[in-house]
C-alpha cells in the first residue's frame, strides 16, 4: 500500500483549513485517510504558532513506514526541523514570458524612435538658421 503524508482541504468556501493526514495515495483527497497527524490553517500569520500544528512522533514513525510527503507538507516538515531541506531551482520562473519580453522591445523602440528624431531636428534647425 503506497502512503502519502499530505493535506486534506475542510473548512468552507474561500476559508480553508487543512488536515495533515497520512492516506493510501489511491483514496481521494478529503476522501478517506489512516491518521489525523495536525492541522493547517493559511489565514493565520505566518509567525503564528497555531498555523502548523504536527503531531511529529507520528509524522516520523509514516516515514519510518515508506510514507512520501507531499511537497507542501515537506516544506513543513523542512521548517519544523524533520526533514532535510532539498535544494529547489527553477531558474525559468524567473523569465519573463513571450508576451512581456515582446512588451518591453516595443517599449525600448518607442523609446529610443524619439531619441533619434531629436539630434536630426536639431541639426535640421541648425542648417535653416
Amino acid at each position: 500500500m503506497a502512503m502519502k503524508i499530505r493535506l486534506a482541504r475542510g473548512g468552507s468556501k474561500k476559508r480553508p483549513f487543512y488536515r495533515i493526514v497520512a492516506a493510501d495515495s489511491r483514496m481521494p483527497r478529503d476522501g478517506r485517510f489512516i491518521e489525523k497527524l495536525g492541522t493547517y490553517n493559511p489565514l493565520l500569520p505566518k509567525d503564528s504558532e497555531d498555523r502548523v500544528k504536527m503531531d511529529l512522533e507520528r509524522v516520523q514513525y509514516w516515514l519510518g513506514q515508506g510514507a512520501q510527503t507531499t511537497d507542501r507538507v515537506a516544506r513543513m516538515l523542512e521548517a519544523a526541523g524533520v526533514m532535510e531541506k532539498k535544494t529547489r531551482s527553477n531558474p525559468k520562473k524567473a523569465e519573463p514570458g513571450k508576451a512581456a519580453v515582446e512588451r518591453a522591445a516595443a517599449k525600448a523602440e518607442k523609446l529610443a524612435a524619439p531619441a533619434e528624431e531629436a539630434p536630426a531636428a536639431e541639426e535640421a534647425a541648425a542648417a535653416e538658421e
